[in-house]
């Protein structure tokens, strides 16, 4: 789950760690009225959309050449002018697509006097099993374009958790950034503190770009947070800070069935039990010369309506021109998904190809019902066979 730059920065705040003074708006009015309260006489103004690349986006209903979604504002008539180009339009930065994203949210900050920038993140390194604290001098700029042409310039720092953030740790931070002084004392402060809201929140990422050095003095500028989706049963306060709006509706739809789903731009749906199966799926129908449309792993528990959830999500995408399902049956038997299929099927009034590959427990079971069910669902001994199968069966239907 991610959330809003401006939720990330008071969740931070709590933990001691020092922001500019900023309020959030959802109209004109109310950004005009949070520049008042602010000290001024600078001011910014910040499209909030969950995507980066906000300050070089474009908006859409806005002339070439028009400025992006994060601006400076030298007064409230400016501020003013700034909220009704965003408010409403559609930004498109290098994260959205082109389809971009619409800002229904502003934050007006105090503007700070920027003497050097500094990139911060920390995140879940799977691979070690750590957390992974990631630090550069190269601050403002994509990491991903520092890692490619200064990859020299990036200082990783692993800490176990099983021991914690420790004084070493501050002290390579702070290396890192090629501190010293009080600046380094500050970034040992700060490592700790982004740590323990790390831990305490459950997350799986906090970006920090920049990390600002301001009249002597470390400041969160920008951050971006996401969260560890199993572990929020034990953040409430962080599961009402979810904004729908920015999500995609079939991806919501499919959080109420427990169904990991993500849509892709392709023209096969996908009906898979098993994250790795899926990639693999993908991958073979991309090999056969199609494009999946989605990703989507039903789990290992899978029932008739969590099936039937999985067809209606898959068939509200247009762009679907035909459904391989792929299942692997050991928890979940072959019949029991195969009368799934069968029941969705004719509930959802199929109406595009549809082929099944079933393997595991009770597949003789399952492929009997399948025959039996007077459906034209076309049956395939093994994945090679299932990804030929749609390809040519949604090819001939074009």
């Amino acid at each position: 789950m991610n959330i809003h730059e401006y939720q990330g920065k008071e969740l931070l705040a709590k933990f001691g760690i020092a922001i500019p003074k900023g309020i959030a708006a959802m109209t004109v009015a109310e950004a005009v009225e949070a520049a008042r309260q602010l000290p001024g006489p600078l001011y910014v103004v910040k499209s909030q959309i969950h995507a980066g690349g906000r300050g070089k986006g474009t908006f859409k209903e806005l002339a070439p050449g028009s400025k992006g979604g994060v601006r400076l504002a030298k007064s409230l008539e400016e501020v003013e002018a700034h909220a009704k180009d965003m408010l409403g339009n559609t930004l498109v930065t290098i994260q959205t697509g082109d389809a971009g994203k619409q800002v229904n949210r502003l934050y007006i900050t105090d503007g700070v006097d920027i003497g050097k920038e500094y990139y911060l993140s920390m995140l879940v390194d799977r691979a070690t099993g750590r957390i992974a604290m990631i630090a550069s001098t190269e601050g403002g700029m994509s990491i991903e374009d520092v890692a490619h042409d200064t990859p020299e310039k990036i200082a990783t720092i692993t800490i176990d958790p099983a021991q914690g953030f420790m004084p070493h740790h501050g002290r390579a931070l702070a290396f890192g950034l090629k501190l010293k002084g009080d600046l380094a004392k500050q970034a040992q402060v700060l490592g700790k503190q982004l740590y323990d809201a790390f831990m305490a929140l459950d997350c799986a990422m906090i970006e920090i770009n920049p990390l600002a050095e301001c009249d002597g003095k470390l400041m969160v500028l920008d951050t971006k947070m996401s969260f560890d989706s199993n572990a929020l049963y034990r953040h409430p306060d962080v599961i009402a800070l979810r904004d729908e709006t920015e999500e995609d509706p079939a991806e919501i739809e499919a959080s109420k069935y427990d169904l990991a789903y993500i849509k892709l731009d392709g023209n096969i749906g996908c009906m898979v039990n098993g994250a790795g199966l899926a990639m693999a799926t993908m991958d073979i129908i991309k090999l056969n010369g199609e494009f999946p449309a989605n990703f989507l792993d039903v789990g290992g528990g899978a029932n008739k309506e969590k099936v039937t959830a999985a067809f209606k999500i898959i068939l509200k995408d247009p762009a679907v021109k035909g459904i391989l399902v792929n299942i692997f049956g050991g928890i979940m038997k072959c019949d029991i998904i195969a009368e799934g299929i069968v029941a969705a099927a004719k509930e959802v009034n199929l109406s595009v190809p549809l082929v099944v590959r079933l393997e595991g427990t009770n597949v003789e079971q399952g492929k009997e019902i399948l025959a039996n069910s007077g459906l034209p669902i076309v049956p395939a001994s093994d994945l090679g066979d299932a990804a030929k199968k749609i390809v040519a069966e949604v090819r001939k239907a074009a």
